[in-house]
């Protein structure tokens, strides 16, 4: 073999390798791809409706633990005792609660009142919870149907299916569906035509992170591209009270004193989080809004240690690393731990030994690893603490503060705080950008034995588009002098409803420009059947316009109806024919929207070869230019007028099934 062969050869060979190891370099950047957070919804114990309100109580640190719940029917005489010695009692009569756990708007989602009171509420919430979740991510619920979407869903408790002597006779077809804890999956899928794997997980406490760890492998794989990960937890029995209580871990008081030197065991509690995921590439390219991205997740187990529940200090340092190798992160660029932290003697002390051992080595001592539990301030949620626990942090990077703890002004003893650079927050701290972005890492362990430990940082900056690129959707247009807002629900009192909570949305100070408000209300929500629209020049006459809708009042610039038919329509362009133009028509549109004049120039430039007049002279009404009352003039006139409107909508988000013209023509041609 001659020498200009061997080169060739070994050229060849050269470039099929760095051809192979680029590919194994996408296929391992995959399997580690941060995954964003594009949105979330929760409902937790102080009334705490959504991620807002969540940040709301714990920025004022806030303890919301109450008395048990009036409406479950418990009999304090039948399972109360403050002697922590009496058999079949519970020394505990407070906790974190979902008050308004029963209240469910079943119609909402097509289902029956027989249905519904068999159902679960743990599933009710899960539904609702997942609605509110697409809708914080700016994405219509509707829209997601057929689509490969994921749902991983932690649920603990299986009470409701227990009450089975309370159920009536004509109920009980529902009562498998309404109870099985692989339903609280199913029907998020099943509802929202969801096609994605669902998947329930158990395993105890740490249940919704792991759910979460499994949405981010989903997703990562390919299996999916979007995932609803969280968890749900509602006590319909005081039975875990009693078995709790057998074993000494519950407070007294029902407060987590989440490393505090006064912790006597865990508060019981109840609540419900979803997070909807995506791939951060996916995201970007989607144009979703990006909360902050998981970088990194684990899960693994306890193995053969010192006691089925108990927990284990080794196992839980091997998750957080395995954790932070998945992040491909150092310790030490993580500034923050939302810890499992219950509040008992002996779980508090194991975890913060894992931490320091893991977290609170080799980092200097002005730069301590802070620690925190949001359990301190609703209690243990249990099945859904992790999730929480992860909003919680998704807010906090976001309002760059770190919150306090409560009940933990004195540290407990029986940690050993000088061992490393570990530092409970006894006080809320700033927390400023650094030489890295914002990171925290959030436990959660059961009592199954299965840790879960996740990696979160603050969204990265958004990606800026090529020089002279803009996306048709978000490309600029004048603001219109009269400004829509439109609102829909599944019934008029649903309808007053929704008016009146935007109506407090932006009298809370959310306010955002009119305009804005209204592109969203019009691009991120299901259109359903009762509907207002509320026109407006500024804020002022707007809100006015919510209040009316809100207390069922006339009102000018309000319009109200009911769409026909069943489903949300799909909307149609329509194309007038002759008759309907004008002098003039069109100018303003074309000196004040780029989208309009780009399309309108595009169509003047089709017709420039088949006719002897320029199509923009002839709007502009210029000198020379032929007259609209010619037919071979206002046919092709109108048509380009009306191809331009469609323009200036598509870029506003809407989106026509059909295009309606006034001859095959133009039908074809549009």
């Amino acid at each position: 073999m001659n020498d200009d062969r061997m080169r060739y050869f070994l050229n060849r060979v050269t470039a099929e390798l760095r051809e192979t190891r680029d590919r194994l370099r996408e296929v391992e950047d995959s399997r580690q791809e941060p995954i964003a957070i594009v949105g979330m919804a929760c409902r937790l114990p102080g009334g705490v409706t959504s991620p807002e309100g969540l940040w709301d109580l714990v920025a004022a640190g806030s303890d919301v633990i109450s008395g048990l719940p009036v409406n479950r029917g418990w009999d304090l005489t039948d399972f109360y005792d403050p002697d922590p010695d009496v058999p079949g009692r519970s020394y505990v009569r407070a906790g974190g609660f979902l008050h308004e756990a029963a209240e469910f708007d079943a119609a909402f989602f097509g289902i029956s009142p027989r249905e519904a009171l068999a159902m679960d509420p743990q599933q009710r919430l899960l539904l609702e919870t997942a609605w509110e979740a697409f809708e914080h991510a700016g994405i219509d619920p509707v829209s997601v149907r057929g689509t490969d979407t994921g749902v991983f869903a932690g649920v603990v408790y299986g009470d409701y299916a227990r009450r089975g002597a309370q159920i009536p006779a004509d109920l009980e077809g529902h009562v498998g569906t309404g109870s099985a804890a692989s339903v609280a999956s199913g029907r998020i899928s099943y509802t929202l035509g969801l096609e994605g794997p669902a998947v329930t997980v158990d395993t105890a406490c740490s249940s919704s992170l792991v759910a979460l760890h499994l949405a981010v492998q989903s997703l990562r794989s390919g299996e999916c591209s979007l995932a609803l990960a969280g968890g749900v937890t509602v006590m319909l029995t005081p039975e875990e009270f009693v078995r709790f209580s057998r074993l000494r871990g519950l407070s007294t008081d029902g407060r987590c004193r989440a490393f505090g030197a006064g912790a006597d065991g865990f508060g019981m509690a109840e609540g419900v989080g979803l997070l909807l995921v995506e791939r951060l590439s996916d995201a970007r390219r989607n144009g979703h809004h990006v909360l902050a991205v998981v970088r990194g997740s684990a899960v693994n187990q306890d193995g053969r240690s010192n006691g089925l529940s108990a927990p284990n200090g080794p196992a839980q340092q091997r998750v957080i690393r395995r954790a932070l190798a998945d992040a491909r992160l150092s310790a030490a660029e993580v500034d923050v731990v939302e810890a499992h932290g219950t509040g008992t003697k002996l779980g508090d002390p194991i975890e913060a030994q894992a931490l320091l051992a893991t977290y609170g080595r080799d980092r200097p001592a002005e730069q301590p690893l802070w620690l925190g539990s949001l359990k301190s301030n609703v209690g243990h949620a249990q099945g859904a603490a992790g999730v929480s626990g992860v909003i919680k942090m998704v807010m906090a990077m976001r309002k760059e503060v770190l919150p306090r703890t409560l009940h933990a002004e004195e540290p407990s003893p029986h940690i050993d705080w000088s061992s490393g650079a570990l530092r409970l927050l006894t006080e809320a701290r700033p927390w400023p950008a650094g030489e890295h972005p914002r990171r925290a890492g959030v436990s959660s362990f059961g009592m199954s034995g299965t840790n879960a430990h996740v990696v979160l940082e603050q969204a990265p900056a958004p990606v800026d588009a090529e020089p002279g690129e803009v996306p048709a959707a978000v490309a600029p247009v004048p603001g219109p002098a009269v400004v829509p807002w439109l609102l829909s629900a599944r019934s008029a009192p649903a309808l007053r409803e929704q008016a009146a909570r935007l109506r407090s949305a932006l009298g809370a100070g959310r306010a955002e420009d009119p305009a804005a408000v209204g592109h969203a209300l019009a691009t991120t929500r299901a259109v359903l059947e009762h509907r207002a629209v509320v026109l407006g020049t500024d804020t002022d006459s707007l809100l006015r316009g919510l209040d009316a809708v809100a207390g069922d009042s006339p009102a000018p610039g309000v319009v109200r109806g009911v769409a026909a038919g069943p489903g949300p329509g799909r909307t149609v362009f329509v194309f007038p024919g002759q008759g309907s133009q004008w002098v003039g028509m069109g100018v303003e549109l074309l000196a004040e929207s780029p989208v309009f004049a780009a399309r309108l120039a595009e169509c003047a430039e089709a017709l420039g070869p088949f006719v002897d007049w320029d199509l923009l002279d002839v709007l502009r009404g210029a000198p020379g230019a032929p007259s609209l009352e010619r037919v071979d003039v206002v046919q092709p006139v109108l048509f380009a007028v009306m191809v331009s409107l469609a323009a200036l909508w598509r870029s506003y988000g809407v989106e026509p099934s059909a295009v309606v013209g006034h001859s095959q023509g133009e039908i074809a041609a549009a």
